[in-house]
């Protein structure tokens, strides 16, 4: 995952409280149509799901981070308030994944694919058979996820890279995807993984994993894989000239910073794009599991691919297209307010959705330490934006009710901004290349289901934003959600001349985080200013594992003049924001609602409760910032708003009398 974290240092998350109220709204909005409830979990099992599988008797298995397998009776509750759980197998290595075949489970753990059996039917496993193996380093972020099982019973497993600092495979195909066949051969299929979380087939049959933000990966996406593709990480590509390799690419031949991922996939072999973008903070932080909706006894979304998000609690969808042989397609929002992180997910004999969940050590907002529930449609259709295809010169925005036509044939409703990431060894992105496309025309369908919008300004390999705003249903509902994110890889026959970047653009929207310090210059003042002999206090700050500042109180005098250096020792990106009086998290929920301007903004709101704060930092770096003190004594909250981490990540700067 985008924020694993070194094992020795996993935390327990207590209290967790809920995002913002917002957040709350939407979930009573989504719950008139989708109902989420708890599969109630013993007091005495600690359920912290890697894996989920249901048997041939609608029982369900769960591995667990613990290295557990656990079957639940009747997860339905149709017999009981209270199914019942029974240990199947223990003493695993994290198994972060699960799958049943032919009578046993298979389940990886961190160094093989392990075949379970219950041979005597006992409801215990008694035997357990190495499938096939590969070598660890000992790094703490080398996870291995699967199998995901094909139709003709091969196996496919991903293999996390290390973590020093920035992604590394100091083993043996770390950061590839492996093919491995009933027999145990094993083989590599793709590369360019950094934290390949979760994957699943298509309604068609095709391979698509679920990445996260990290060096190389501006931010979270899915993308399809064949046979010999690559990602996008490099770090994988030491092991290229092995053996069995079907890519022939070095990591030589990555310089450090590239420019436009788009541009240099189009010359670069075995290159495979992302399939579709899911904007970080704005969609989610965390992809984690990709399942295809393979019932319409789930609202209208047959044929679409739900992912999970494990950071924000929540659940996205993806419409999926080809166009030229290239699949794109759109994110939409679906579902959130999980109780804890969502990790994996898996269809009911009732076509009801398991959602199995953790948190330690990789915080999410939802509070709990791990969890189990399931969503269940309840019938009544939402009104949403159902499919948007790309046009030679626009969109096709299909919605699952007729819309009234008269609003819906006004263009003014619909806006679109293009933007992209920078690919680079940087960890993550801020959003780059930012620019609004003018939406000159719409004109609605017969039936209403239907509009197709005319765009200038798109362009090929960006992600366009669009917004519908004020739209309502023939019936006069209003859209459920009114945001996608298209991905546009190819751009349909007879557009005109795309909109060129150029390296200036590109240079001066920001390919890095450097410098992305916020709306006022005056409350990020990096250097001790001239009037200063020295400060009359230095105080340090750093992180620790679990989204946590490593000082949670710090003390100063009223009107002192001030040294603080923040330290962001983590591996993900942080600031470090001083507040008014009770106002961190009302600063937090403003951070969230920053839209495409966050990342350029350091995710500082231009707000009068924002005293001071640092810059964004990269992973492995500091800042200092200098200010005098409050004149009012008091508790002056400190947060990181990086969208969702201020509900956790905070602490308190007492301003004591002179």
């Amino acid at each position: 995952m985008k924020r694993q974290l070194h094992i020795a240092f996993l935390s327990l998350l207590c209290g967790l409280p809920f995002m913002a109220n917002a957040q709350t709204e939407m979930k009573a909005k989504e719950g008139k149509y989708y109902s989420i409830t708890d599969v109630p979990i013993p007091d005495s099992v600690v359920l912290e799901v890697g894996g989920l599988a249901f048997t041939p008797d609608d029982r369900l298995g769960v591995s667990t981070r613990h290295g557990e397998i656990w079957l639940i009776t009747d997860p339905y509750q149709k017999k009981s308030k209270q199914p019942q759980y029974k240990r199947f197998a223990y003493g695993m290595h994290e198994t972060l994944g699960l799958a049943w075949h032919n009578g046993s489970f298979y389940t990886t753990q961190r160094s093989e694919l392990t075949k379970v059996t219950d041979t005597n039917n006992d409801g215990k496993a008694d035997l357990f058979q190495t499938v096939a193996s590969w070598p660890l380093s000992g790094n703490y972020h080398e996870y291995s996820y699967g199998p995901l099982f094909l139709p003709n019973g091969d196996m496919i497993v991903t293999l996390n890279l290390s973590w020093i600092g920035r992604g590394a495979s100091l083993a043996k195909w770390r950061g590839w995807m492996m093919r491995i066949k009933p027999d145990g051969t094993m083989q590599p299929y793709a590369a360019g993984m950094r934290s390949p979380a979760g994957f699943g087939l298509s309604e068609n049959g095709d391979i698509f994993f679920a990445e996260n933000q990290g060096d190389w990966i501006g931010s979270g996406r899915i993308t399809q894989m064949d046979y010999g593709d690559f990602a996008g990480h490099p770090a994988g590509l030491r092991w290229s000239g092995e053996y069995g390799s079907p890519i022939k690419l070095k990591p030589e031949q990555f310089p450090d910073s590239i420019g436009i991922l788009h541009d240099f996939a189009k010359k670069t072999e075995h290159f495979k794009e992302p399939s579709v973008w899911f904007p970080h903070t704005l969609m989610g932080i965390s992809t984690s599991e990709v399942l295809t909706i393979n019932s319409d006894a789930f609202g209208p979304f047959k044929g679409q691919v739900l992912v999970g998000d494990q950071g924000h609690s929540k659940v996205m969808r993806a419409f999926l297209e080809k166009v030229k042989g290239k699949y794109q397609g759109a994110s939409f929002p679906f579902l959130e307010g999980f109780s804890s992180g969502v990790l994996r997910m898996a269809w009911g004999s009732d076509h009801s959705l398991f959602v199995g969940m953790t948190s330690r050590g990789w915080a999410s907002t939802g509070p709990a330490l791990f969890g189990l529930q399931r969503v269940n449609f309840k019938g009544a259709t939402p009104f949403e934006i159902k499919a948007m295809r790309a046009q030679s010169n626009g969109f096709e925005l299909e919605f699952t009710l007729p819309v009234n036509k008269k609003q819906a044939a006004d263009a003014s409703l619909y806006s679109v901004t293009g933007f992209t990431y920078a690919y680079h060894k940087t960890y993550g992105s801020p959003i780059i290349n930012q620019q609004p496309c003018a939406v000159v025309k719409s004109e609605v369908s017969e039936d209403g289901r239907r509009v197709r919008i005319y765009v200038e300004g798109l362009r090929e390999g960006y992600i366009h934003e669009l917004h519908v705003n004020g739209l309502q249903s023939q019936s006069g509902l209003s859209l459920l959600h009114n945001v996608g994110y298209y991905t546009l890889n190819a751009i349909p026959a007879g557009v005109g001349p795309s909109c060129a970047v150029t390296t200036k653009s590109l240079a001066a929207s920001g390919a890095s985080n450097k410098g992305a310090c916020g709306t006022d210059p005056t409350k990020c003042v990096s250097v001790q200013p001239a009037g200063w002999a020295k400060p009359d206090i230095t105080l340090q700050v750093g992180t620790k594992p679990g989204l946590k500042f490593d000082v949670a109180e710090l003390e100063v005098t009223a009107g002192s003049k001030v040294k603080l250096v923040f330290n962001n020792n983590d591996d993900m990106l942080h600031n470090l924001v001083i507040t008014a009086p009770g106002k961190g998290d009302a600063v937090g929920k403003l951070a969230m609602e920053m839209g495409l301007s966050g990342s350029q903004l350091a995710y500082v709101p231009g707000s009068k409760d924002v005293l001071y704060n640092t810059c964004l930092l990269q992973p492995e770096t500091s800042q200092s910032i200098y200010f005098i003190a409050p004149k009012t004594p008091g508790d002056y909250p400190y947060v990181c708003t990086f969208p969702g981490h201020y509900a956790v990540m905070k602490g308190i700067l007492k301003v004591k009398a002179k």
